[in-house]
């Protein structure tokens, strides 16, 4: 491993100043599971490396009812995954981070920092795409907040600039008559990146169905919400006719690849069987 130089701020200014006067070498440092990794194999030689781990106010973890979900940058998978409060409201979420790598990993890394790798099969992106999440993002010129569909451009790549920060992930209140399911498929149950993901946030309302997010994980360049598979069951009784034509538009829409783990023909054929379990099991919850 390349030598580098090591900071402990103690708050988000001196971060950014840090960064700074590093001109663009510096890599954040949160879990660190996968930059101590990057770094060990030389994927990654950064100049300086800032723990965030002494800034107040990261390790936030808050929900209300009218704001929402409030979670900070040291939140790590394995806190929502053994939190009530994220099972109650966002089951999709602590689906995502039970099925999140081992449990020594989970008790390590982020969600930001999982949001913030943009790895086309992230277990989290897709359940928080599918909750309308969006970002609380520190820089130089101050605080922004930004929409998460749109946050990852490519995979490996984001929107932020160097120097700026991922403070917290925003999550909406779940309207009444709300349920939320994750799927991951892979070869094996644990320590295994997703060959297919998909994420379902559902809103039903006398009976018909009045919001709807459906997320596709590791069959595009970056997690892809489906509107054209989301617009067959808006506003109409979720029909099993309804539900099949939502998933085949879903399997329609994705954008695979061939690798070791899966052919692109069959990732999409398993994203059609994978939306329509994971409508059905919603439809589930809320009858």
């Amino acid at each position: 491993m390349k030598s580098f130089d090591y900071f402990e701020p103690h708050s988000l200014e001196e971060a950014v100043g840090l960064q700074q006067q590093g001109q663009g070498r510096g890599c954040w440092l949160a879990g660190g599971t996968d930059l101590l990794v990057q770094m060990k194999e030389h994927v990654r030689q950064p100049g300086l490396v800032i723990n965030l781990k002494k800034i107040r106010g990261l390790d936030d973890f808050h929900f209300d009812s009218v704001t929402g979900l409030r979670l900070g940058a040291l939140v790590t998978a394995r806190e929502v995954e053994t939190s009530p409060l994220a099972h109650q409201h966002y089951a999709g979420l602590a689906r995502a981070c039970t099925d999140f790598a081992s449990i020594q990993v989970r008790n390590r890394a982020t969600v930001v920092g999982n949001i913030c790798r943009a790895s086309p099969s992230a277990d989290t992106l897709p359940p928080l795409l599918a909750d309308d999440a969006s970002l609380c993002i520190h820089g130089p010129r101050g605080t922004r907040t930004v929409a998460l569909e749109g946050f990852c451009t490519a995979p490996g790549r984001t929107i932020l600039a160097p120097d700026e920060i991922v403070t917290h992930v925003l999550v909406p209140a779940p309207a009444p008559g709300t349920a939320k399911v994750y799927l991951k498929h892979g070869r094996r149950e644990q320590m295994e990146l997703a060959t297919v993901g998909v994420a379902v946030s559902l809103t039903m309302s006398r009976g018909r169905c009045s919001r709807l997010g459906i997320v596709l994980g590791a069959v595009a360049p970056t997690p892809l919400r489906v509107p054209t598979a989301e617009a067959l069951l808006l506003d109409e009784e979720p029909t099993r006719d309804r539900v099949h034509a939502a998933a085949a538009a879903a399997a329609q829409a994705c954008q695979p690849i061939s690798d070791v783990r899966a052919s692109a023909g069959y990732r999409r054929q398993m994203v059609e069987v994978l939306t329509r379990r994971a409508l059905v099991q919603a439809l589930e919850v809320l009858r």
